[in-house]
């Protein structure tokens, strides 16, 4: 596969963009704002490595990790009742989730179809 050539890997950019971005909108806790920052990054990060080299099939694998992550980050985290950021969290970790998990797919079949190359 070629680099930039995973439109879907665009998704948990601006996913994790937003979460990183969104203690500056929405009604939060110390606590939650520094989990959404930290994770936004992490999954920003991912999505620009996923783009630079989208035939590697462990950072789909965290990109999925990083989906759970933020799934469960309100309970663990203790910030379930500020409800506008632990639905911001539960948003973003299921379109990260489903994305990570699709793209996991669709790379192991390139792989095992051998259609997979490096740049």
């Amino acid at each position: 596969m070629k680099r930039w050539t995973h439109p879907q890997d665009a998704l948990p950019l601006v996913a994790g963009i937003y979460a990183a971005l969104s203690p500056i909108w929405t009604t939060t806790t110390t606590r939650a704002t520094t989990t959404m920052i930290v994770l936004g990054a992490i999954s920003a990060l991912a999505a620009v490595a996923e783009l630079v080299r989208p035939d590697l099939i462990p950072l789909e694998g965290l990109t999925a990790i990083i989906g759970v992550a933020f799934i469960v980050a309100p309970w663990v985290m203790g910030f379930s009742g500020t409800r506008p950021m632990a639905w911001t969290a539960w948003i973003v970790g299921a379109v990260t989730f489903l994305v990570g998990a699709a793209d996991l797919q669709v790379t192991r079949m390139h792989h095992r179809d051998g259609t997979a190359t490096t740049p």
